[in-house]
């Protein structure tokens, strides 16, 4: 009885072993689609085929739950982000870019959406930064007015995953003395993509500039001055994924240090019994069965009440992020020189660690906002 406490419930069991044959299925491609900064056609084609997508939008739009799942999104995170961050990205950003229109579009919005991103028929983005707004969102400066029977979006959204690619933008800006979100479709007259950073980590990224682009009102999600709400919601339910996603990376790290370890002789035995080795990967192990467990409890308890439970969506995000900084920098230290070599798999990995100590709130906002709480309201 003890042991099932914290194994995962057979209908996630089923999910992570499909997200892992998809992850099987894309990892032939990650050294390539590690230096592209669009959609891959094979790795789309295998998502929509495996039908992991579904698990983003409810069970009434075509999803495989009744309401989007934090364990459920983290499970598939932590399968794909072994295998290639490309497959994670795309198959996150599904339901990241769609969650507001799930909790609070119109019905008719609703149903011509939801459906066609859980079939990854139709790619989503949020935008939220801006080029000089990054965590400070109440500081932007994209304005949403009113005009008639439309509304009147103007402004930049800058490193907004998707861009590009995506066929419509959830975007925040200021409405009167508040802050909405409204979905702009991509192909809007005034609505201009460019690309004008490359980041270490290859990604679909890029600016989105909205030029007094006119959508219907209907398109407002929620009422106006309810996008901070519908933003904080989205964070409450995928925050957690991310730490999924930091442990299928930082397992494919530690796998490559150990066959490096197991196959490299030197003064009569293997690498892996040499000095501090053992102890390198013995940490790195124990850190992820860590990270895990926390990912997993913090994602379920957001799958019960996302906003109830962000203080724990958010300690595991750093921690996960932050065990898998040290997982791959360990691992590169076990290679020697073999770890520093330029197109291998412990590179790739080690790059597109590096960027999710920032997106989805930096370490140091993270606890900067749990230190405020546990000032507030004490250990519980």
């Amino acid at each position: 009885m003890a042991d099932a406490l914290f194994d995962l419930p057979p209908e996630y069991v089923a999910l992570r072993d499909s997200a892992r044959a998809v992850a099987a299925e894309v990892a032939p491609l990650a050294d390539r689609v590690a230096t592209v900064d669009s959609f891959v056609p094979e790795i789309r084609a295998a998502l929509a085929g495996s039908g992991l997508v579904s698990v983003v939008v409810p069970a009434s739009f075509g999803g495989r739950f009744e309401k989007v799942d934090s364990l459920a999104v983290t499970v598939v995170r932590e399968a794909l982000a072994g295998a290639t961050a490309h497959a994670d990205s795309m198959f996150a950003m599904q339901g990241i870019g769609s969650f507001a229109i799930s909790r609070a579009a119109s019905p008719t919005l609703q149903e011509r959406w939801l459906p066609v991103v859980g079939r990854l028929d139709a790619v989503p983005a949020l935008g939220l930064t801006e080029p000089d707004i990054g965590s400070d969102l109440k500081a932007l400066s994209t304005v949403v007015e009113a005009d008639g029977e439309n509304l009147v979006v103007t402004g930049t959204k800058s490193f907004i995953t998707n861009a590009g690619e995506a066929d419509f933008y959830c975007v925040l800006g200021r409405e009167g003395d508040g802050y909405s979100l409204v979905l702009v479709e991509a192909d809007r007259a005034g609505v201009g993509i460019s690309h004008p950073y490359g980041v270490i980590d290859h990604h679909v990224l890029g600016d989105v500039t909205f030029d007094g682009v006119k959508v219907p009102s209907a398109n407002r999600i929620g009422a106006p001055g309810e996008g901070f709400a519908h933003v904080l919601a989205t964070l409450a339910t995928f925050r957690a994924s991310v730490a999924g996603a930091s442990i299928g990376l930082a397992e494919a790290a530690l796998r490559e240090a150990m066959a490096h370890a197991a196959g490299r002789e030197m003064f009569g035995t293997t690498l892996s019994r040499i000095g501090g080795v053992p102890e390198a990967l013995a940490m790195c192990w124990t850190e992820i069965e860590m990270a895990r467990s926390l990912a997993y409890r913090a994602a379920a308890a957001a799958a019960r009440d996302p906003e109830a439970n962000l203080h724990l969506s958010s300690m595991a995000k750093v921690g996960a992020t932050e065990v898998a900084g040290r997982v791959v920098d360990r691992a590169v230290q076990v290679m020697g020189r073999f770890g520093l070599v330029r197109g291998s798999t412990i590179e790739r990995l080690y790059r597109e660690a590096r960027p999710m100590r920032i997106y989805e709130g930096s370490t140091e906002v993270i606890l900067d906002s749990l230190a405020r709480q546990l000032m507030k309201r004490g250990l519980r």
